[in-house]
């Protein structure tokens, strides 16, 4: 990438991302650890979609008329006191899971606002043009981070426990704040001269445009469905490590490598692509989907590991085409909101897809929570696929896309 903003901006995000994937993971084993409840892992994650559930539509109209630098810089902040709060309770031995609720809901406020922001603020270090292959460089990254922080995070869980690997957390926003500084906002490329938003009527705005958009409808829909009833792994792999395996915090960081490998092999191949392409969407989500309900009896944890490997790859190619359709077909006008959109879709029913995961994983263990999670998903993949063989109107078109997606925003 030929942007130094950019640059500056990726090299940032590689050292905090690595660090949030550590945090992530620690916090999962943390609470089971904890309680011993695949049901109180559910409530975690209550309190981390709950923000999106309540406020998350109208995060985007708040990032249309807030600078994208400031915004971003002010949530880096945040979340820095947050890992700071979970390293100190921790460390000191006093930490109970209501604390770690809390201070997982308030995680979940900042990240109303951080991820569209950021999406915003790529837009702004390299325009247009360069967008698609900035979408493809960030989605790469994402996904290499979620290879290598919960590596990591196993292994330094297993030798100094969760606290340590919330202190390193905290100490990786150090890099992207300072890569955030140094930016020089002279170079950002301008916006289109647009009327800021009011909110209840901004929102109301991206809405409509939404609604107005059958391909987009599509999306929305099947996010919505695969959101909630398949993609819980922030619920199911602790407790499929811990309870179905009976294996340690190292094996539910190498599971959750392995998925995150999938999802990078899955993202550089949609990338190559050079186009949002629908079957591709589809295709994915049926690789995923199928993947998952062939994990419900399995309990070898190398079978484990390959099924999540496939997982992660189908998962990515599903999202990053959905995601890449959405973002590139928005006006600038409505940027802001249409990426709020789409991630409300991803995260809005989080507090009761967390809830219906834990208690699935208590009534049946993580096979009842993957063949749930896989006929449901293939249901919906498979009316996605009917609606488009019968003819939807495509999004706008023009513009060769790279594509390329952020995982489900958590702790």
């Amino acid at each position: 990438m030929r942007y130094r903003n950019y640059r500056l901006f990726f090299v940032g995000q590689a050292v905090s991302q690595t660090g949030s994937w550590m945090q992530r993971i620690a916090l999962g084993w943390f609470v089971l650890q904890l309680t011993h409840s695949p049901f109180a892992v559910g409530l975690m994650a209550v309190a981390q979609f709950l923000p999106f559930t309540l406020l998350g539509l109208f995060g985007g109209v708040l990032v249309d008329r807030l600078d994208a630098r400031r915004t971003v810089i002010g949530t880096q902040v945040a979340q820095l006191a947050t890992a700071i709060a979970l390293a100190c309770i921790a460390l000191a031995h006093i930490a109970q899971p209501w604390m770690l609720y809390t201070i997982a809901f308030l995680n979940g406020l900042v990240l109303v606002l951080d991820v569209p922001s950021r999406q915003q603020l790529t837009y702004r270090m390299v325009g247009r043009d360069e967008l698609p292959n900035a979408i493809a460089l960030n989605s790469s990254l994402f996904n290499a981070s979620r290879i290598f922080g919960p590596a990591a995070a196993g292994v330094v869980y297993g030798f100094a426990g969760a606290g340590v690997c919330f202190l390193v957390n905290a100490a990786s926003f150090f890099a992207v704040l300072v890569s955030l500084l140094a930016l020089r906002t002279r170079e950002f490329f301008a916006l289109e001269d647009f009327e800021r938003p009011a909110i209840l009527r901004g929102t109301l705005e991206g809405l409509a445009y939404v609604r107005r958009q059958p391909r987009m409808m599509l999306v929305v829909g099947l996010t919505v469905v695969i959101a909630t009833f398949s993609f819980n792994f922030n619920v199911t792999l602790p407790v499929l490590a811990y309870s179905t395996l009976h294996s340690t915090a190292a094996v539910y960081g190498l599971l959750s490598a392995l998925f995150g490998a999938g999802a990078l092999v899955g993202a550089l191949t949609a990338a190559s692509l050079g186009r949002a392409s629908a079957k591709v969407m589809i295709a994915g989500s049926l690789v995923f989907t199928a993947a998952e309900l062939l994990l419900a009896p399995v309990h070898s944890p190398i079978l484990a590991g390959a099924l999540l490997f496939l997982t992660g790859a189908g998962f990515t190619a599903w999202s990053a085409n959905a995601n890449a359709s959405m973002q590139l077909a928005a006006p600038d006008r409505l940027r802001g909101r249409i990426i709020a959109i789409y991630f409300y879709a991803f995260n809005g029913t989080g507090p009761a897809a967390g809830l219906l995961a834990g208690w699935l994983c208590a009534r049946g263990g993580t096979q009842l929570a993957f063949v749930v999670a896989g006929v449901v998903g293939l249901a919906g993949t498979a009316a996605a696929a009917v609606r488009l063989r019968r003819g939807v109107p495509q999004l706008p078109r023009g513009r060769r896309v790279a594509v390329g997606h952020e995982q489900r925003a958590t702790v």
